[in-house]
């Protein structure tokens, strides 16, 4: 293909039919919604790794419901019923692309913050109760909602200028790089500790009763760690689209792929929809609550 006869009009936006982007976000909204209601109500699942993963599925409702929301607003500008351009409707969009902001920085912090529990669960397991309290949990969790809500309104006030959407970038490969180097690091300590294992005298029970203990925790990390690809790859295309309108913002190639951002869009609205999945897949503890849900008339009360 010759670049010179390359147009804009020679790659036609991808236009994904409103009713998809409804459906994704009314379904993944309920199911995180339930994620968050199983996780509060439930005594069982009052630790600090279920108070992160609530915090997750929260960001992922708040996400999920500002897709939702601004998928109804484009219907009613489609029949007439709002102005596009209107004062109102503008800020209105500046909130829900701040909401949504807040969603994916908050999606990171709770990654990090995961990844650190399953740490200190794992290669600290004697310290664990005195190091994670739900007293300091709950402190970090108030700084991550803190931080997000003010990182969300600076980066959508902002965003028009190079720099934020050059810090937003950054921000997404540096929280990646320190997750992915915080996971290769417990695995490869994982194997180490396994060998030890493997070392351990067989009487008395307390090899295998420390083979069981050590191969959950490392089936948590596991979860863990296919949530974080699950929301990578469903993000990356998003930034990658972000990188190509500060790389080449005129370049005709450059556009062919931007005319897929819709398809992009569908992909990082999928990330909430997939993750109460993996939940319900990987921890018992959550499948036996949301069946107790489901099929209880009065789940509290269900044994």
């Amino acid at each position: 293909m010759n670049t010179s006869s390359l147009n804009q009009s020679d790659c036609p936006e991808v236009k994904v039919p409103v009713p998809v982007f409804f459906t994704i976000g009314v379904v993944s909204l309920a199911e995180n919604f339930l994620v968050v209601v199983a996780v509060i109500r439930t005594r069982n699942l009052h630790s600090p790794m279920y108070c992160f993963i609530c915090s997750l599925a929260a960001f992922n409702t708040i996400a999920s419901l500002t897709k939702t929301w601004e998928n109804l607003m484009i219907v009613f500008a489609d029949v007439g019923r709002l102005e596009k351009k209107g004062s109102s409707e503008t800020k209105l969009d500046d909130v829900m692309d701040s909401l949504l902001c807040m969603s994916f920085v908050g999606s990171l912090f709770s990654f990090l913050a995961i990844a650190v529990d399953r740490y200190i669960t794992i290669f600290h397991a004697l310290r664990y109760h005195n190091i994670m309290t739900m007293r300091r949990t709950g402190v970090i969790l108030g700084v991550i909602w803190t931080t997000c809500g003010v990182l969300a309104v600076l980066m959508v006030r902002f965003f028009a200028f190079n720099f934020i959407m050059i810090c937003f970038v950054v921000f997404f490969f540096v929280s990646l790089a320190i997750i992915c180097f915080l996971y290769v690091y417990m695995f490869m300590l994982a194997r180490i500790h396994a060998r030890k294992i493997a070392a351990l005298p067989v009487a008395g029970g307390g090899r295998c009763r420390h083979h069981w203990r050590w191969g959950s925790n490392m089936r948590g990390a596991l979860t863990l760690t296919i949530l974080f690809g699950t929301f990578l790859v469903c993000w990356a295309p998003f930034f990658f689209h972000l990188i190509i309108i500060m790389v080449c913002p005129m370049n005709p190639y450059c556009e062919c792929y931007r005319s897929l951002f819709q398809l992009h869009v569908v992909l990082l609205m999928s990330h909430a929809l997939i993750d109460p999945a993996i939940y319900a897949f990987r921890s018992a503890e959550l499948r036996h609550t949301f069946r107790k849900m489901l099929l209880c008339s009065d789940w509290m009360l269900c044994s």
